[in-house]
């Protein structure tokens, strides 16, 4: 599995319930960890994110230091990231929506299936002042128990943004709600997802 994210955070904010899930239920899971932007500092807070919520699994991980909220200005650094990623040929994606207002976000969500063309692609979600929330066509159910992990682990790892008005239990807990409500789960986390093959075998 390759995640794929523009900041440090965003990986854990759209899709750390899921990564929880996944970890606990199949541990031989290898992950690849790809960060576009971040510095030092921001880079070890999702070094530990990514040992939090992905505990016991095999990781690498790519580190990059492009600018904050200049990744469109850096499209050739940006594909080049990705291709690079692309050589260790997963079968799952996670990357930021397409349609998502914040341009880098956006960025990434637009290149990934040009790098990606043969492992399934789910664009997680992370709520922002834009208002940019679409209707996401695939879900994970999480318990109350991954919810609140979630939340305890984003805290926990990235105390760079606790002074964030925006960065509050009730933000990460009220989401995840909504969209459990969306399919009659607790809790879930919601991805976009354009294309799907199906291999049907006897």
């Amino acid at each position: 599995m390759v995640l794929l994210g523009a900041h440090p955070d965003d990986i854990e904010i759209g899709a750390g319930g899921f990564l929880l899930t996944l970890a606990a239920a199949n541990p031989a899971v290898r992950v690849h960890y790809v960060l576009c932007t971040g510095t030092p500092s921001r880079h070890a807070e999702a070094a530990a994110a990514a040992a939090a919520f992905l505990p016991g699994v095999t990781r690498t991980a790519a580190l990059h230091t492009l600018p904050d909220g200049r990744l469109p200005g850096h499209w050739d650094e940006v594909k080049a990231i990705l291709d690079d990623a692309a050589g260790y040929r997963p079968d799952l994606v996670l990357a930021p929506w397409a349609g998502d207002a914040h341009q880098d976000h956006r960025l990434l969500g637009e290149l990934a299936p040009t790098a990606f063309r043969s492992a399934l692609h789910l664009q997680y979600e992370i709520p922002k002042w834009d208002g940019d929330l679409g209707r996401p066509n695939v879900y994970v159910p999480l318990t109350g128990e991954i919810a609140a992990a979630k939340v305890a682990h984003l805290d926990a790892c990235y105390a760079s943004q606790r002074d964030r008005d925006w960065w509050t239990e009730e933000t990460f807990r009220g989401l995840m709600r909504l969209r459990g409500i969306e399919c009659r789960a607790p809790y879930a986390e919601a991805f976009h997802c354009s294309k799907v093959t199906l291999q049907l075998t006897p």
